[in-house]
């Protein structure tokens, strides 16, 4: 395991439980991974979503929820926040 999948599976851990994490989400926690490399505690929903978006954009090829940030309703907006709180953590906890 390299150092990018170890923060992916930390994130992973650090979401809180209930939150819905989706199948095949390996690559979307790798994504998060180098958010938590590049932002550390500062990242923000909208980085979040975009990362989401370009692995929607890979594994499912359309979404309603592929739109910039600003255009999602204030609920989809709401369901980025347990991730951002992950990345946040883990920053936290790797110190970046």
């Amino acid at each position: 395991m390299n150092y990018l999948q170890d923060d992916a599976e930390l994130i992973r851990g650090l979401v809180r439980e209930g939150v819905g994490i989706p199948d095949e989400s390996d690559a979307l926690f790798m994504l998060y991974a180098v958010l938590l490399r590049s932002k550390g505690v500062s990242v923000t929903r909208s980085d979040v979503h975009d990362a989401w978006s370009a692995w929607a954009t890979l594994t499912q090829g359309s979404h309603k929820s592929i739109v910039p940030y600003g255009d999602l309703d204030a609920s989809t907006k709401e369901e980025d926040e347990p991730f951002v709180e992950a990345i946040r953590l883990a920053a936290s906890q790797r110190e970046c």
